[in-house]
């Protein structure tokens, strides 16, 4: 593992980003239970109140709490620069955004006004709270690599994204407003899953295969103009899909290509890496990169056929992609969190951070995830095939929750314990 140009000094409480990791496998078995109890032609419309109650409470609830978690904790450690109050706001947030959440997807199962309203007003706050200290931190920052640049790049999407998701919510609130909100929730989707998290997951991506894979390092030209480039192109899609409809297949490829290239380039790191030892995560990247690939295509040649392959889109993209990356680095990010906050404290004798996960309970949640993909895709030509599916997901989702939990329960065991070292002369 490299931990060059890392300033660890400037890492948060560990439970800054904990409380976020923790809560993301809770709000997928909520998917799960969902998915169970409904219908694959229900499904099949990515308008119906199934479908979109689904899809939030994977995409805030899971994938949301991971990224926002992911930026709390490494933007200080990349950047060399400190979030304000970090643990308090993180704190505060976390709960504004879970109650928040729930609020929403109650809301939108009951049609519920007092509920989507507190759930307006939660998620407004909730997320301008995270996201104003971790735009006070970008501020700050002196030397702007390439992680740092598309951290700030996503940031901006996620913003745009977010508020746009406010006034969706709103058109539920006030049905005058519901007419422009299947123009709206077009770009939401897009601009979430390839602005924010596609963006956000290259930045860290540069970060985090040479560093946890010892894999080689990006070239400059992708460190430099990827990132530029996806920006232009879904600016030109947006521009497009409102202005000039027969021409939006032109953004539609111009983003396509580049996620495809990204895809390519992260196979061939991980076929080069200099330790050649293969294990869950591994097969975690290696999946998002054919997903992603299937996805991205899909989606050009999807509005061909009257998009009637969007929920496979989907499935391929949120689930095979961002979902498969978040999971992989989570068996990453939570033993190494743990692992260098008990280091950092003078503990000597801790587990190495591939003893804190058992490695067969994590094949098995491998398996039972990819199951449920392929289910799910199949499901809509095979309906029985949905509920064994949401069976599959859930039971996976349970695996990983507690995959997640285990070494945050050997950092409280450990910490209870007496430190090898006594760190306390190096405090300032």
């Amino acid at each position: 593992m490299e931990l060059n140009g890392l300033s660890i000094d400037q890492a948060p409480p560990i439970f800054a980003p904990l409380r976020f990791y923790l809560t993301a496998p809770l709000f997928a078995i909520l998917a799960g239970f969902l998915i169970f109890f409904s219908d694959s032609t229900v499904l099949m419309s990515r308008y119906s109140t199934d479908s979109i109650v689904i899809t939030h409470a994977l995409t805030i609830g899971f994938l949301g709490f991971v990224m926002l978690g992911s930026l709390t904790q490494m933007l200080p450690v990349l950047a060399g620069v400190q979030i304000p109050k970090v643990n308090t706001v993180s704190k505060i947030a976390h709960l504004f955004l879970v109650f928040g959440t729930l609020s929403m997807l109650f809301g939108l199962m009951s049609e519920s006004t007092f509920f989507n309203t507190s759930a307006l007003i939660l998620l407004g706050v909730g997320f301008t709270m995270i996201v104003t200290v971790i735009a006070m931190a970008i501020l700050k920052v002196k030397n702007f690599n390439a992680t740092v640049k598309a951290m700030s790049v996503s940031l901006i999407f996620a913003s745009l994204t977010f508020l746009m998701g406010l006034f969706l919510l709103l058109t539920y609130i006030d049905v005058d407003y519901a007419q422009y909100r299947n123009v709206i929730a077009n770009v939401h989707s897009v601009w979430g899953i390839f602005g924010f998290a596609g963006i956000l997951i290259i930045g860290v991506t540069f970060q985090v295969l040479p560093m946890f894979y010892v894999a080689p390092r990006f070239k400059q030209f992708c460190k430099k103009r990827v990132v530029l480039l996806i920006s232009v192109g879904l600016i030109i899609w947006l521009l497009t899909s409102l202005f000039a409809q027969s021409y939006s297949i032109v953004g539609k490829l111009w983003i396509a290509v580049f996620f495809w290239a990204f895809a390519t380039t992260v196979w061939k790191k991980m076929s080069a890496r200099r330790r050649p030892i293969s294990d869950v995560t591994v097969w975690y990247w290696r999946v998002s990169s054919i997903a992603l690939t299937l996805g991205s295509f899909l989606w050009i040649f999807d509005e061909y056929f009257k998009h009637e392959y969007i929920v496979m889109v989907a499935i391929l993209l949120g689930g095979g992609f961002i979902l498969s990356i978040m999971i992989g680095m989570l068996y990453k990010i939570i033993p190494f969190l743990v692992w260098f906050h008990l280091n950092a404290m003078g503990y000597m004798t801790i587990p190495t951070m591939n003893e804190m996960i058992n490695k067969n309970l994590a094949r098995a949640q491998f398996f039972l995830f990819i199951a449920s993909l392929i289910g799910f895709i199949f499901a809509f030509y095979i309906p029985i095939l949905l509920k064994i599916a949401a069976l599959s997901f859930i039971l996976s989702m349970v695996i990983l929750q507690y995959n997640v939990i285990a070494p945050v329960l050997i950092y409280n065991r450990i910490k209870k314990t007496k430190p090898d070292f006594d760190m306390s002369a190096f405090k300032v």
